[in-house]
């Protein structure tokens, strides 16, 4: 880059403070190479017609932390096809038009000036909160730092973006809300979505005891992954077929009326954590002024209930950026110990098709009741837009 080579750049500083300058120009260069790119942009709430794939998305200057990554693959959520329909409209209409995607793998374009952890040409992959705006269904993804890992050598692109949202799911729930450790019991109830199946793996390699609940297609692979029990919901009485008490309970399907069900399996003390909590859709029927507090308040109602009734711990439980899990992800991934197994991919030209799929549950979708473990993915092909 010609400044970079201009002789009078950082004459009369030291070595160290010049090297420092260098790495802020080759920073600033480097972002400004990328001002558009392709993006899948959801205008309006509806079914997998109403996606678009527009070719000359803004994609906006990077705050210090910001990361650009250019996508490899993303995975296809069911969150993804939910918000399509309008889950959490409350929230997001006003937001309009949004790029969805949660996941991504790729390689860093370009990095904030107060990133130090990872540097351009890096392989990384990653998540986005539930709650962003600009997911990553786009040739560039903009994550945080703390959203972002480097990417095992060992796993490709597609396998990689199917790992982190689902992962880090489940890492909430079990490490950071019932902080599971060596010995312990967890039941998993419905260990063949992908958050289902993320919490067995975590749980096996924590040196926890896991019984999980799921349909017949994948009692195998939940085994195989290291459960020591896997009931076929679809075959057998759960209610007497699981055995004994569990320290901690992970809900992925959050049927309500099943709920005194699954808490009546925890010891005292223990911690019961459903992924389907009841905010985002009380703030869609009522709206945020009204439906959140309503929300907040039902929790805690439950909250205290089974405290007292059960002397358990309740929680809804929701992904976040989580730094230390994200790395506990990638070693459990390098390790061959962690995996999310794809069956289909689509190119983004595509992306209508993958969403119906979802839909029609052509392709398996991850954490409902009885789903195989795997899902649709969106490979990147051809040059992005915007690449100079």
């Amino acid at each position: 880059m010609r400044f970079l080579r201009n002789r009078s750049v950082g004459d009369g500083l030291s070595e160290a403070n010049r090297s420092w300058l260098r790495r802020q120009l080759l920073k600033i260069g480097r972002r400004s190479v990328v001002t558009s790119c392709r993006a899948v942009v959801l205008p309006r709430f509806g079914g997998p017609e109403v996606l678009e794939l527009r070719p000359d998305v803004d994609v906006p200057d990077l705050k210090q932390n910001e990361i650009l990554v250019r996508a490899h693959a993303v995975s296809i959520n069911p969150l993804d096809t939910r918000m399509r329909s309008g889950y959490g409209r409350s929230i997001f209409e006003p937001l309009l038009p949004l790029i969805l995607g949660r996941d991504v793998s790729g390689e860093v374009a370009a990095v904030g000036a107060s990133v130090r952890t990872l540097n351009v040409g890096q392989e990384v992959f990653g998540a986005l909160h539930p709650t962003a705006v600009r997911g990553t269904y786009a040739d560039y993804a903009i994550l945080s730092e703390e959203e972002l890992t480097p990417k095992p050598v060992s796993v490709t692109h597609v396998e990689a973006s199917a790992i982190p949202f689902a992962a880090l799911t489940a890492w909430r729930a079990l490490k950071s809300t019932a902080r599971i450790t060596e010995g312990e019991r967890v039941l998993v109830v419905g260990g063949g979505g992908a958050v289902g199946f993320s919490a067995i793996q975590l749980s096996v390699a924590a040196g926890c005891s896991v019984t999980t609940t799921c349909g017949s297609q994948s009692v195998d692979r939940a085994l195989a992954a290291g459960a020591e029990q896997a009931v076929d919901y679809t075959t057998e009485d759960v209610e007497s077929a699981i055995k004994g008490k569990f320290d901690a309970v992970l809900d992925t399907i959050g049927i309500p009326e099943n709920e005194r069900i699954w808490i009546n399996f925890l010891k005292r003390g223990g911690h019961y954590m459903t992924l389907q909590g009841e905010a985002a859709s009380l703030t869609d029927s009522y709206g945020l002024a009204f439906g959140l507090p309503l929300a907040t308040a039902i929790l805690l109602k439950k909250q205290i209930q089974y405290r007292y009734s059960h002397g358990i711990e309740y929680s809804w439980t929701y992904m976040r950026a989580d730094s230390e899990g994200l790395d506990a992800i990638r070693r459990l991934s390098e390790a061959g110990k962690l995996k999310i197994p794809v069956e289909k991919t689509f190119p983004i030209t595509q992306v209508r098709e993958a969403h119906k799929a979802k839909d029609k549950k052509h392709i398996p979708v991850k954490g409902l009741n009885g789903a195989r473990t795997g899902q649709a993915q969106t490979r990147w092909e051809g040059p992005p837009a915007g690449w100079l």
